[in-house]
């Protein structure tokens, strides 16, 4: 089975989140387990892996704007194929701009084109998130069997409907309201849903949320239908756990049970100059999304009994009020993101804080777990599905009192030094590797491989 992935990241040549560990983990287990596996990216002007250049020259686009000079690139790595789509929209240093829909249209455009160039012909393509929308919906037309993975239904890629169709390849008439018309803009994740076999998400409670107005974010009445056609289904994403091992971790004092995390959270404590309260962590985007704003809102209360320990950017407000508060003797605030001292924070702190609004999946509660870590969660996504009663501190509604009780509980268990441990042993114990997930999307694949490709009823023209 030749599988071709299609994702905006993947670690460690581009990265900004959890797309982009699915992408380092998923396909080199998916080749460990017997697929052809190809991972498409773009080419990105920070990548500074030695790529090997197959090819370079124009590539066109029936009815669209030419492309102009295309290079593609390779790197085997773990038995993975890794191809870089280089052109000029990605030459700028980072990853995420403004004129994103605009910069992966052209990627989109160029994928099809680009494999059949170095002679990769895929029997499943499989995309990732809006980035790779326009690429499911252009390898349906070629007959190519898609599955499409939502990571965040809340980004979309959408663009004025009049300006957008010259730019895609895409035939007149899947600007629909039952394509990808999308209150009168393109909407390429809108693509990836309608032209997919089967839609997957990153979790199976994200699968059901979505289908809900809370959560659907004006999709949801696709998403109902797609549930009855038996094309959306979640499989819960997996963990990259030899890269998330504190029996192993190069970063921290290494350690294989509760009682060996004393030396990290010794050695956080002293880096930040904390006292001798327990650590509650955080290691996130900063957005409204994942509850920093809750988060802060919190802080006068959980300073009376926590150290507090945040890692994170993004949104400037956010990170203005973590400056401020970085001034307190019970809080440290380190701005951007920071590999290293991600795990040093993971392994030194005693608990760690998760109030998303909403969380397609989530793999810091896995690591933070994995390092005996106990989680605060808010219950939704992937955190109902990765977070055991036994193990963290749950709590429902989206509000500061609800993650001020629930931490309140956790500070309560901390000194019953019995059960915390046991807490902290079971979690260190739980199974997040990604064989299990793996073999789903193997089996997911088999399904679409043996099943006719599904007609595009309802589209004029199909």
């Amino acid at each position: 089975m030749r599988v071709v992935h299609v994702a905006s990241e993947v670690f460690p040549f581009s990265r900004s989140g959890g797309l982009g560990d699915v992408l380092g983990a998923l396909p080199a287990q998916q080749a460990r387990l017997g697929a052809e596996v190809t991972v498409v990216s773009p080419w990105y002007a920070d990548i500074t892996q030695p790529v090997r250049e197959l090819w370079r020259g124009p590539l066109t686009v029936p009815g669209t704007v030419a492309l102009g000079d295309v290079r593609v690139g390779e790197l085997v790595q773990d038995g993975v194929q890794f191809l870089f789509v280089g052109l000029g929209a990605f030459d700028r240093p980072g990853l995420y701009f403004p004129d994103d829909v605009w910069r992966f249209t052209q990627f989109g455009r160029a994928v099809l084109p680009a494999l059949e160039r170095v002679g990769v012909r895929p029997d499943v393509l499989h995309g990732h998130d809006w980035q790779a929308g326009l690429v499911v919906a252009l390898a349906r037309l070629a007959g190519v069997r898609a599955v499409f993975s939502v990571h965040n239904l809340q980004y979309q890629g959408r663009w004025n409907l009049i300006d957008g169709t010259g730019w895609t390849g895409l035939p007149d008439w899947v600007y629909t309201h039952e394509g990808l018309e999308f209150h009168g803009d393109v909407n390429l994740m809108k693509a990836g849903l309608v032209f997919a076999s089967q839609v997957t998400t990153v979790s199976p409670t994200y699968a059901q949320e979505i289908t809900t107005p809370e959560y659907g974010e004006g999709l949801e009445g696709l998403l109902i239908r797609l549930t009855h056609e038996g094309r959306l289904s979640g499989v819960l994403n997996g963990l990259d756990q030899a890269r998330w091992d504190p029996r192993t971790d190069a970063d921290i004092t290494p350690f294989a049970d509760p009682a060996g995390k004393a030396a990290c959270g010794a050695a956080l404590r002293a880096e930040y100059g904390l006292d001798e309260a327990p650590i509650l962590a955080t290691v996130s985007r900063l957005a409204e999304q994942k509850g920093m704003d809750l988060l802060i809102g919190a802080l006068p209360e959980l300073t009376r009994d926590w150290n507090v320990v945040v890692l994170g950017g993004g949104d400037p407000r956010l990170e203005a009020a973590l400056r401020e508060w970085d001034a307190h003797p019970r809080v440290a605030f380190a701005q951007g993101m920071n590999e290293p001292l991600a795990h040093r924070i993971y392994a030194g702190a005693d608990a760690f804080a998760m109030p998303s609004r909403f969380e397609p999946c989530g793999l810091s509660q896995m690591i933070a777990m994995r390092y005996g870590t106990l989680p605060v969660v808010r219950e939704t996504g992937g955190l109902v599905d990765t977070v055991p009663h036994e193990v963290g501190f749950r709590f429902g509604p989206a509000s500061v009192q609800g993650l001020v009780d629930a931490c309140a509980a956790a500070r309560s268990t901390f000194d019953d030094r019995a059960e915390w441990t046991a807490r902290a042993a079971e979690a260190m114990s739980l199974d997040f590797s990604w064989d299990g997930p793996t073999r789903e999307y193997l089996g997911l694949y088999a399904r679409v491989l043996s099943s006719p490709l599904r007609p595009l009823t309802g589209l004029a023209g199909a």
